[in-house]
């Protein structure tokens, strides 16, 4: 029985639905930031970066989406989440996560997270107007170049798709303009008629 930790609105949405699309047995904890939960004495102990997700497995505890999204597929193949029968594919897919996870994941932080690259105020302010260039930008690169279709790899569903859904649903709030991106925009309504999906995003809203 595994155990993410997450929190609304964050990245660990991605695991949550991959963990729901493998059939995995797990419980969820959910923190709240606004009272910066994260940062507990009791979480710390969980996660000592103070971030979500987290996942508690019985061999110890995984951070960072990217690898639990890989650990999550190999741990239930019969899912068929990621391509482990090619090792170039399953690569590919590694460099898509990877891409998500530390260049378009640290844009979209630009706009709320200032304090971690600056202490001034009005470096605040710039970076938080810098938001809608730079994830315009990632996602375009995406568009253009990276997304498959119908799914992000291809024919096949893999552990890349929900992590894309994930940062897809921030770009309004990026002020980035889903018309100009159809392709994300496709695959966003794709991922939303998905039955795992929705009972993540209805348990998430609960």
């Amino acid at each position: 029985m595994f155990k993410l930790y997450y929190a609304p609105g964050t990245c660990a949405l991605a695991s949550h639905i991959a963990l729901e699309e493998a059939g995995a047995a797990y419980t969820t904890e959910r923190l709240d930031f606004r009272s910066n939960q994260q940062n507990s004495p009791e979480y710390l102990k969980v996660n000592p970066k103070g971030r979500v997700p987290a996942l508690v497995t019985d061999r110890g505890i995984l951070t960072e989406t990217p690898a639990m999204l890989a650990f999550i597929a190999q741990s239930f193949p019969q899912a068929k989440l990621a391509p482990f029968d090619d090792a170039f594919a399953f690569a590919q897919a590694q460099s898509f996560n990877s891409y998500l996870c530390s260049t378009v994941h640290v844009a979209h932080a630009h706009k709320m997270r200032g304090h971690r690259w600056a202490t001034e105020e009005s470096s605040f302010a710039d970076m938080k107007r810098k938001v809608p260039d730079t994830m315009g930008a990632s996602f375009a690169l995406i568009e253009r170049d990276m997304l498959k279709g119908p799914w992000v790899m291809g024919e096949q569903y893999t552990i890349c798709d929900p992590y894309l859904f994930t940062l897809a649903l921030w770009l309004e709030g990026d002020s980035v303009d889903l018309a100009d991106l159809p392709k994300v925009a496709d695959h966003r309504k794709r991922m939303s008629e998905r039955a795992a999906v929705q009972k993540v995003l209805a348990a998430e809203k609960s």
